[in-house]
């Protein structure tokens, strides 16, 4: 099933095309939607949330329309926007309840959720507290809580770990990777920090200039292919790179005892191919694996 659908959608600002001719369907899960800053994908979030009107092209978000019901569609999402969205004067139980309120929940089953979100992002024992006194920490794990108080079946989450230092950024993914494989909670979590996608998100989609240049399964876009292996050696051997080039092999990069390699396509028998030329050199094999590029490497392949 889809969480949301898009065909042809346009959006401008005046002479300004942020989202171009977009078409894709967002998956249920924890999905990425990966781009440079400028990319588009905020612009594409207000879109989905009915927050902008399409020049051209449109969609339906859990089968609401973007354009004629922006108002079921709110109430059903949680929105983490990237700048800050509190209220000064406000401390984190009042405003988290006040979003569950705007989200049509009763005043007191606000003000009870309020408090349980709050103890699950961190905040328990700060949660009388002004927001406006907390550290950027504080304030992004408010903007979690009040964006889940009314139960979404979807969230939206733009850029959640700026301005965190790497304790708190670890902390954050963790609550994203517990609401959407443990509360099964739908995510798009919208960053241009690749480890954010890699350690959270189960799909990517790609965004440049507006456009969509993929959208993978995290597992398959890190795939190179069947002809190329990456391997490891137990220790050093000066003769393994040639006894593995006799064998029809091309070392593409070497590094200590770490070796990429490729065979032919058509080659038939690359792993039996690998431990003989070992053998022939007195080399143990500790790993051997087809190769798998990084996150990194399949964006820029994406976006180039």
């Amino acid at each position: 099933m889809h969480v949301a659908d898009l065909r042809g959608l346009t959006v401008a600002y005046g002479n300004k095309v942020a989202v171009q001719d977009f078409t894709c369907s967002i998956p249920e899960g924890c999905i990425g939607l990966l781009g440079p800053n400028g990319a588009g994908k905020s612009t594409l979030i207000r879109a989905l949330l009915g927050f902008v009107d399409p020049a051209g092209g449109g969609g339906t978000v859990l089968g609401h329309n973007i354009a004629t019901h922006p108002l079921e569609i709110r109430m059903n999402v949680g929105l983490m926007p990237e700048m800050d969205c509190h209220i000064p004067g406000m401390t984190a139980v009042e405003f988290t309840a006040y979003a569950g309120e705007l989200s049509g929940m009763p005043r007191e089953q606000a003000m009870r959720r309020a408090h349980e979100v709050l103890e699950y992002c961190g905040l328990g024992e700060a949660r009388y507290r002004n927001i406006e006194t907390y550290s950027t920490g504080m304030k992004q794990k408010a903007k979690l809580a009040q964006a889940v108080v009314h139960g979404p079946k979807l969230l939206f989450l733009d850029e959640p770990t700026n301005g965190l230092d790497p304790a708190g950024r670890d902390e954050m993914l963790a609550m994203i990777k517990d609401i959407s494989h443990g509360k099964g909670v739908n995510v798009v979590l919208s960053s241009h920090l690749l480890p954010d996608i890699e350690k959270t998100c189960d799909e990517v989609i790609v965004m440049h200039n507006g456009k969509l240049r993929a959208q993978e399964s995290v597992k398959t876009i890190r795939v190179v292919g069947t002809s190329l292996y990456d391997l490891e050696l137990k220790l050093p051997n000066d003769g393994f790179s040639d006894a593995i080039t006799r064998k029809s092999a091309k070392v593409i990069h070497n590094f200590s005892t770490r070796y990429r390699v490729e065979f032919p396509a058509d080659f038939p028998t690359p792993t039996r191919a690998v431990f003989e030329a070992a053998k022939e050199v007195g080399a143990q094999v500790r790993v051997l694996a087809h190769a798998q590029r990084s996150l990194e490497e399949a964006f820029l392949e994406a976006v180039q």
